[in-house]
Order: structure tokens, then C-alpha cells, then sequence
């Protein structure tokens, strides 16, 4: 599987220390959203494989990493790039404006 799950333990090391930009997506097993955008998110790690790496953080499970970056609500994507974060997203968006944020950060 092309999406990497992140914990609090293994976040600086997969997304922040990553040589390619990377999208987080903040979730909760209960939220409906997060459902819906989960396959979006699955089929964009396949796409950009390589190019851009996918991960996905329980905010149920780890606490610590949620908090460091203000995440308030879920789903929420956060789009890092040299250990930044360059792009934030709040809510359900439809693939194709993810796609352009993507593409913007790959360029």
C-alpha cells in the first residue's frame, strides 16, 4: 500500500526529514468525512508515487503531532514540503482541487 501510516514516534522521520513533499491527512475513525476523502487520498498516493509521499495520522491514537500543528478538526490535510508546511486543507475537498494543490507544490 502506497499511503505510509504516521505516528507521533515516527512523524519527524517520515514526513518532516522526507526528500520528497509530503501530504498528511489528519483522521478519526469516526468521522464521516474522513471516510469519504480516504479513498481520494489512497488513489493520489498511487498517482504521485514517487514524486510525493501520502500519509495518514489517527488523531485518536496520537495526540502529540495533531496538537503540534493547531489541527482543530477532521479531516485535515496538511501538505509539507523541506519540513514546512506549505498547504493546509480543512474539510472534505473533491480530488481534482487536491490534485491542483499537489501539482502547485511538485512544480
Amino acid at each position: 500500500m502506497s499511503v505510509t501510516t504516521l505516528t507521533d514516534d515516527n512523524f519527524e522521520q517520515e514526513v518532516l526529514q522526507s526528500d520528497v513533499p509530503v501530504l498528511v491527512d489528519f483522521y478519526a475513525t469516526w468521522c464521516g468525512p474522513c471516510k469519504a476523502l480516504s479513498p481520494v487520498v489512497e488513489k493520489l498516493a498511487e498517482e504521485y508515487s514517487g514524486k510525493l509521499k501520502v500519509g495518514k495520522l489517527n488523531i485518536d491514537e496520537d495526540t502529540g503531532t495533531p496538537s503540534n500543528y493547531s489541527v482543530r478538526a477532521v479531516p485535515t490535510l496538511l501538505f509539507f514540503n523541506g519540513g514546512e508546511v506549505v498547504d493546509t486543507v480543512v474539510g472534505f475537498k473533491a480530488e481534482g482541487d487536491l490534485r491542483g494543490r499537489i501539482d502547485k507544490i511538485l512544480e
